[in-house]
């Protein structure tokens, strides 16, 4: 048997893999891909999908410091999504504030405008998600999903993120207070349907 809770206490953030799905590729995020991931930092929906107060203009010179320097994180892991079909650099998918004590981390995931309702959410989601679970032993992957997001709320959903509880009016976005919902997913789910609710016949990796 397959000992899938094993000792997370070096769980390889260090390693920066590839993990190929039927539409994307998770690859390692580079400094080359800050000019392809630039329009979801100037879209204001994506800002407000995602409760960004940066205003202005985003500073490119510590955009490409900061992805530039994403190969030597040892405590997270930062890859960008490509679309198979076309090879564009469409979005990015993180496991970041990871917490070795509890074996736990959280997810973010942001793609660039135009690709929402494409699908390649979900399968993002799914690939570096099964990661976390699979390769790195987590037990336990947490985000936060704002209101106003349904459809983000919808794709979590999807992959079998729980609802935990609500952050009341944990968003003051333009004058408007914004509940944030807590969600999870845990190792034993994972391994009990593979990121596919109700899927029984999932069988472990």
């Amino acid at each position: 048997m397959v000992d899938h809770f094993r000792d997370a206490s070096h769980p390889g953030f260090l390693s920066k893999p590839s993990l190929r799905g039927e539409q994307i590729l998770l690859r390692p995020v580079t400094v080359e891909d800050v000019p392809s991931l630039m329009p979801m930092f100037l879209d204001t929906e994506t800002s407000r999908l995602t409760g960004s107060h940066d205003d202005g203009a985003p500073d490119t010179g510590r955009m490409l410091t900061w992805y530039g320097s994403r190969q030597e994180q040892d405590d997270r892991l930062d890859l960008a999504v490509v679309e198979l079909a076309t090879g564009n650099v469409v979005g990015e998918a993180v496991l970041h504030e990871w917490d070795p004590g509890n074996e736990s981390c959280n997810f973010r995931i942001c793609l660039v405008p135009g690709t929402r309702g494409s699908g390649l959410g979900t399968e993002a989601t799914r690939l570096i998600v099964g990661y976390g679970f699979e390769e790195l032993g987590l037990y336990r992957i947490s985000l936060e999903v704002y209101a106003f997001n349904p459809r983000a709320r919808r794709v979590y959903e999807k992959v079998g993120f729980v609802a935990e509880g609500v952050l009341r009016d944990a968003l003051l976005w333009e004058g408007e207070r914004v509940d944030a919902t807590v969600m999870s997913i845990l190792a034993p789910e994972w391994f009990e349907h593979g990121g596919r609710p109700g899927n029984t016949d999932h069988v472990p990796v």
